[in-house]
């Protein structure tokens, strides 16, 4: 019999990660399963005692427990402890180990569709919660030194920079203020919920003022076209949908888990046949 691995966040109801997790594991013959859990932050507590208790030997953890789980595991890996934010436990001899590997996922995904070095990139990240601070502290930690924020919540995002451990010099701003400013930028990572299944006409701001050539990157899979791209594409930007994060992030935690390293090909035709056929 094999062992149990999971997903928790709320909602979960749209993940994918059952779909290329229990795929991988029949490719791989291993007799392990994935299921997702949805869990309100009311019950987070509750409900990762009760998985340690069953000895569930992974899971996934997604919007909006990846900050609010770290007092409750009893280790973080460096990799969690650099970004301060958690997306995947092992459970490893009773204990529970939290990593992060949405920053690495993201950025590997980023690279494949960009030629210049993202050190010399001017960036604005769209957001200030866990998936940002992974993917911000993923990148200073690799040198990327311009890097700004915008967020509902401007001081959200002032903290978030008070807080990153790597040189930087990153300012924080309003979404008005943000998008009379994007000529400036030439990445824009869009990293919060807006438009996520089933909110798919919502968008974080608009994108008129942006830069020629710029690339419009949205960490959402689910749907591939967001508004967000949609309208990126339409004023012929760059456009970088969320399924290379989604995966590269997803082998990571599947090679903590299993020792074994997942076919990211194969991941991605999941995704992209279950939500169309179709990439940007």
């Amino acid at each position: 019999m094999g062992n149990l691995y999971g997903l928790i966040g709320s909602p979960v109801e749209q993940s994918m990660s059952p779909d290329i997790h229990n795929d991988a594991f029949r490719a791989l013959q291993l007799e392990h399963y994935y299921q997702a859990f949805h869990v309100l932050p009311t019950n987070l507590e509750e409900a990762v005692r009760a998985l340690k208790l069953l000895n569930i030997k992974g899971f996934n953890v997604t919007i909006p427990h990846k900050l609010s789980i770290i007092p409750l595991l009893d280790e973080l890996d460096e990799s969690a402890q650099i970004a301060g934010a958690v997306n995947t436990v092992v459970h490893l001899n009773g204990r529970l180990i939290g990593y992060n590997t949405d920053g690495n996922g993201y950025v590997s995904s980023l690279k494949s569709i960009i030629n210049k070095p993202l050190k010399d990139q001017k960036i604005l990240i769209i957001g200030a919660g866990g998936a940002a601070r992974g993917i911000y502290f993923t990148l200073t930690n690799q040198g990327s030194m311009h890097i700004d924020f915008c967020n509902r919540t401007v001081s959200k995002a002032e903290e978030l920079i008070k807080e990153c451990p790597f040189p930087n010099k990153s300012h924080a701003f309003g979404i008005s203020q943000a998008e009379q400013q994007l000529a400036d930028y030439d990445i824009i990572i869009q990293t919060t919920a807006v438009g996520m299944y089933p909110n798919r006409n919502e968008k974080p701001m608009s994108l008129r003022q942006a830069k020629r050539g710029a690339v419009v990157s949205d960490i959402i899979y689910n749907p591939i076209h967001t508004a967000f791209l949609e309208e990126a594409k339409e004023l012929g930007l760059v456009v970088h949908n969320g399924v290379g994060m989604f995966v590269h992030q997803a082998a990571l935690a599947f090679e903590l888990w299993t020792n074994q390293v997942p076919s990211i090909e194969r991941m991605s035709k999941i995704v992209i046949n279950k939500l169309g056929g179709t990439t940007c």
